[in-house]
């Protein structure tokens, strides 16, 4: 039994081998050599891993729902200040390193390529790597979603953005590591120390009433993608030794990105502020898709403590 389980590992091992060759050529072929400096990183030397781990997410998301339908929801509550804790210092370091190795290396925002800025590019790289790993752990966003049966949170934009987000930064840290490459990071990993921040609080009760900057955080996002459209266009305006091929597909993503985001930022604050001001002007209905409206509750209230001083 151990021989036959051990001769279908190999063949197994033999069998991704090939595989990963045989992607690999091709990749090289239509994206050129890859950047020698992340030769053998962690999940880097091949794209399937990246592949295999977005394949079991887009499962789970599909799968996950189902198996939680008759299931009582997980409170997870200690794990998410945890994990949420950790997210933020994660993008705090990230955001710090990125912004010093910027520094040192006297990158210049309109266009920087991939080899000038000496050791502060290794810096800049190992950085990066983390970034690109960070978001195969964001995966567990919406795992929590699922356990929890937030399932209404689990919308189109969020399985796009983080079932994407880790694919193209396997690319981006396989042939253009550095330079140009990290304005949108930078960006990101300072709106996630604000959101996860926000997420690990909102996770303890006592602290929900003091949180106030949600509305924000969506709309610092909306802010990042604009200013990383333009950023990423003075590349192509003033182009340097950076590929300009990478910088029309941020531009196109960061497009996807605000129309996704907008979309939701309308649905969920816009629509809801309206309805609260529709809510406010019937006042004398009783109740507004299920919660009772401040007149009513407060009518009731009156009537409560009546009954109690009789």
């Amino acid at each position: 039994m151990l021989v036959m389980a051990s001769t279908c590992l190999q063949f197994l091992y033999y069998r991704m081998e090939r595989l990963d060759k045989t992607i690999n050529s091709y990749l090289d072929v239509w994206l050129g050599p890859r950047d020698p400096r992340v030769k053998g990183w962690l999940l880097l030397e091949n794209y399937t891993p990246t592949f295999i781990f977005s394949v079991l997410y887009l499962l789970i998301v599909w799968l996950g729902p189902k198996y939680m339908r008759n299931k009582q929801p997980f409170s997870c509550r200690g794990i998410l200040v945890v994990y949420n804790l950790g997210l933020t210092l994660l993008s705090l370091y990230m955001f710090y390193e990125l912004v010093t190795g910027v520094w040192e290396g006297g990158y210049n925002f309109f266009c920087q390529d991939t080899h000038s800025g000496g050791e502060a590019d290794m810096k800049i790289i190992r950085v990066l790597w983390w970034y690109y790993f960070s978001k195969l752990i964001e995966f567990m966003d919406t795992f929590f979603f699922i356990l929890r049966k937030n399932n209404h949170q689990i919308t189109v934009l969020h399985v796009y953005h983080h079932a994407t987000m880790l694919n193209i930064w396997w690319f981006v840290m396989n042939w253009v590591p550095c330079g140009h490459s990290y304005f949108g990071a930078t960006l990101n990993s300072f709106i996630h120390v604000l959101m996860y921040s926000y997420y690990g609080l909102s996770a303890v009760p006592a602290m929900r009433p003091y949180l106030w900057w949600k509305k924000y955080i969506t709309q610092g996002q909306l802010t990042q993608f604009v200013l990383t459209i333009f950023q990423t266009s003075c590349g192509v305006v003033w182009p340097c030794a950076f590929p300009q091929g990478w910088l029309y597909f941020q531009i196109s993503y960061m497009i996807s990105l605000i129309i996704l985001f907008t979309n939701f930022y309308v649905q969920t604050y816009n629509k809801k502020a309206s309805s609260r001001r529709k809510e406010y002007q019937n006042g004398s209905t009783a109740t507004v898709n299920g919660y009772t409206n401040s007149f009513s509750s407060l009518e009731n209230n009156v009537k409560q403590r009546k009954q109690r001083k009789d």
